[in-house]
């Protein structure tokens, strides 16, 4: 979760490295919420676009399950299982399953980020949480890491370089990834990029193209956009639960009260206690279904606006390289003819950074607006409902004080 949310920041991380509503004059505590009869869910059901990927031509198919504790004499970390299935000629077997922890999913994306330094690599969940969001180990943060994770590989699986990458190859069938990670440069490539990051920063591009500059432009400023509606959001789900918490010590006290009242006014403040009991319980699932459906897809796009600052800063580095070469060329002050192909080389290299780039962003800009779309369009519909639930509640008590015979004052009405 963002740092928005008060208390200390820990590492949890294990490893380093409808029904239409009929009124009734009384609630039940236990059955199911009514609907409102001006509820639109009755009238009628918001039609989705088909939001997932084409079935036709995929032939590769990951899921991220069954999470295992593993204890060890200096460590206790997280197992999950990894089952693919594939028709792909260059795997062994048609089905493979691994158990990998969240070291070696870090790997897969370090590796996939080095070989592929211009495409758009999803991100992972944080190692980091915040205190008073979870426990170590809590059931509902591993199930969290777990969906993922899970998120994570099927975007690889559905993406036309990556999902062809020897290292997710590697990560999805090797039982053992050990010898696998001793190959490739690893940390001293990533320092160098940094290095030449800062250099290049400090001299600056003399020229970026026109459509990099403009998605410059937009990262900066979808980065500003996700990020206040990912804290708001995070804001609004604790007062959600806080005003949850009040509601179970506020109808309780209704009751308490009913017990010192004859006659009908403690009928009246039983049925109060009840509808704020029922409207507590809507509110406290309607937050976790915020937490779980809406602020997921927002936080994780909150990390891709990072990855792609990242991407862009990379694309960067290779024109500014080409045009430190491209200068030491003119001015003649080595060898023109090996100078000349390494600038040849370059700019193939920058022109291959920049298909790369301008593919993939068409790609994820099409991703993100659907998975952005689909989680607003169902927290919309679930607000609809929780007010229409939250209205039908009190419609009930309301009918339920109007039938009362003991109200001579109250007439029924038609």
């Amino acid at each position: 979760m963002a740092a928005e949310l008060s208390g200390a920041v820990l590492d949890l991380e294990e490893d380093e490295d409808l029904e239409v509503f009929t009124k009734k004059p009384s609630l039940a505590v236990s059955g199911p919420l009514p609907t409102s009869p001006s509820s639109m869910t009755n009238q009628y059901h918001l039609e989705r676009e088909d939001q997932e990927e084409s079935q036709v031509e995929r032939d590769l198919f990951i899921s991220v399950d069954n999470p295992e504790s593993h204890v060890t004499a200096i460590e206790t970390f997280i197992m999950y299982r990894v089952l693919t299935r594939t028709t792909r000629g260059d795997f062994d077997s048609s089905e493979v399953e691994v158990r990998r922890r969240y070291q070696e999913f870090s790997w897969l994306r370090s590796r996939l980020e080095e070989s592929h330094p211009t495409l758009i690599i999803p991100p992972l969940p944080e190692k980091f949480v915040m205190k008073g969001m979870v426990e170590r180990f809590n059931d509902d943060f591993i199930e969290t890491r777990k969906k993922a994770l899970h998120r994570f590989l099927q975007k690889i699986s559905v993406h036309p370089v990556l999902s062809r990458s020897p290292h997710l190859k590697a990560f999805l069938t090797a039982q053992d990834l050990t010898p696998h990670k001793k190959q490739g440069p690893g940390l001293f490539s990533r320092m160098g990029e940094t290095v030449r990051s800062m250099a290049h920063s400090v001299r600056g591009l003399r020229s970026r193209a026109e459509e990099f500059a403009s998605i410059q432009d937009y990262v900066d400023q979808f980065s500003n956009s996700i990020s206040s509606v990912d804290k708001v959001t995070q804001r609004i789900i604790r007062e959600h639960r806080e005003y949850v918490d009040e509601l179970k010590q506020y109808g309780p006290a209704y009751s308490q009260w009913a017990e010192l009242e004859p006659g009908g006014l403690s009928e009246v403040l039983r049925g109060v206690s009840r509808s704020v009991e029922l409207c507590g319980q809507e509110t406290e699932q309607r937050a976790q279904e915020l937490s779980e459906t809406l602020l997921p897809v927002l936080h994780e796009y909150v990390l891709c606006s990072d990855t792609l600052k990242a991407v862009l800063r990379r694309r960067d580095n290779i024109q500014a390289d080409f045009e430190v070469k491209k200068d030491a060329l003119a001015a003649r002050k080595v060898d023109p003819e090996t100078l000349q192909e390494e600038v040849d080389l370059l700019a193939e290299h920058l022109e291959q950074a920049n298909v790369s780039l301008r593919g993939d962003w068409s790609r994820w800009r099409s991703g993100m607006s659907s998975d952005v779309r689909a989680a607003f369009v169902s927290t919309a519909e679930r607000n609809q409902q929780h007010y229409e639930k939250c209205l039908a509640v009190w419609e009930s008590f309301l009918l339920s004080q109007k039938m009362d015979p003991h109200r001579p004052d109250l007439e029924p009405t038609s």
